[in-house]
């Protein structure tokens, strides 16, 4: 019998993540609490060897030939909700809950704050680390704080969202400036019935509202699991179009200079680091702003920061303002249409978008890593803008 500390009977990474490609497992711990999950993080840290978390699988991509290291699988689940003196309500949530689960339960009881991120997939853990966010809104703006397990003393800690200097789709722990496990996340939410002011053009154009109005809760999630489901960006068992890690390119962010370069109709969005808000950088383009804007949206689990080739990068221009530029948009232009596949390999991009590559069936790590090699590569030769990968690699070079 499992005693949920040592490693069991592993299953293959296949098994585990939503593009269900990936080898074997050296050592797997399936972590069902939270003591359990200290006490086993403590063994193998001690020890040495490699190791890497699991949360949900669907930002994670690993070669054919696995990983040999301990793998911990955060499992942990439970929430607890605290009412505070000023109104708010602190809902505390252990790591290894399902993040969609856990807006669907906010927004059956009634707590504001978490609606516009419906549908992504993942865990509670894993959405901190990436600061994950949609449509306007993203968790910088309810997180309270965060329980930290820290590599290599397995102390317990707590972070607020400073120590992790949360940035757009981004903290210390995505960067490895901090290592360690999330053991739970807390959230301060607001007890309303209606949802934080609606931030996109192309869900308010759904709902038939204004940018700034609210909606009810419920409302507001059923129009972005809609708007998420179009893309394909949505799980689902049924529809192996579906089977990804959502976008597979994360949408680049390059100076401005370098950004007028490209083809006038190229979307561009200057970003306004004071107020979090993206906007159209030229009148012409906003038409097409309103069709790629969900596609910015939907990158609930990146990192901004592809490099142009050639051209400076924003660390070496601090003072030049930043564009975020469409991947997908990169990608169609390039000549890489929707259900691409390259001559004999299984993986194919997204019927719905060219964000995301899937599995249809059969394909495996190798046919993933073959057709995000030859996009990346396309792109360049075609823009001069090297697309850098969303999920986390194992074993998959892509230069």
């Amino acid at each position: 019998m499992n005693s949920g500390v040592g490693p069991v009977v592993s299953p293959r990474f296949s098994d585990l993540t939503t593009l269900a490609i990936g080898g074997e497992i050296g050592h797997y711990h399936h972590l069902t609490s939270r003591k359990k999950a200290v006490a086993a993080a403590r063994s193998v840290w001690e020890s040495g060897d490699e190791w890497m978390a699991l949360g949900g699988g669907s930002n994670l991509v690993v070669s054919d030939e696995g990983f040999p290291g301990h793998v911990l699988h955060v499992a942990w689940r439970g929430k607890r909700l605290k009412a505070q003196p000023d109104g708010s309500v602190l809902l505390t949530v252990q790591a290894g809950e399902d993040w969609d689960q856990l807006v669907a339960y906010t927004v059956s009881e009634g707590l504001c704050g978490l609606e516009s991120l419906s549908g992504i997939p993942g865990t509670v853990g894993a959405s901190v680390i990436q600061n994950i966010g949609a449509y306007g809104h993203e968790i910088s703006e309810v997180l309270d704080h965060v329980d930290f397990l820290e590599w290599p003393t397995a102390a317990e800690t707590t972070l607020t969202g400073a120590d992790l200097a949360l940035g757009h789709r981004s903290s210390v722990m995505k960067t490895g400036e901090r290592q360690g496990l999330v053991l739970s996340v807390t959230f301060r939410l607001t007890k309303s019935d209606k949802s934080l002011p609606i931030a996109y053009p192309q869900v308010s154009d759904a709902l038939g509202v204004e940018l700034g109005d609210s909606v009810s809760l419920e409302k507001l999630r059923e129009t972005v699991l809609s708007l998420r489901r179009s893309k394909g960006m949505v799980h689902d068992e049924a529809d192996p179009d579906s089977w990804s890690v959502g976008s597979f390119f994360i949408n680049p962010v390059v100076t401005e200079r370098f950004a007028h370069s490209l083809p006038s109709d190229a979307p561009k969005w200057l970003l306004d680091e004071n107020t979090h808000t993206v906007i159209s950088l030229d009148a012409e383009d906003a038409a097409t702003a309103d069709l790629d804007a969900d596609l910015f949206a939907e990158q609930g689990e990146s990192n901004a920061g592809a490099i142009p080739k050639g051209a400076p990068s924003v660390k070496e221009a601090p003072s030049e303002a930043r564009v975020k530029l469409s991947a997908a948009w990169l990608i169609e232009h390039s000549g890489i249409p929707k259900g691409f596949q390259l001559p004999g390999g299984k993986a194919r991009v997204s019927t719905k978008h060219t964000l995301a590559i899937t599995n249809p069936g059969g394909a495996n790590a190798e046919d993933v890593g073959s057709l995000a090699r030859y996009i990346r590569t396309h792109v360049a030769n075609t823009f001069g803008v090297v697309l850098q990968p969303e999920p986390t690699l194992v074993g998959i070079p892509l230069d």
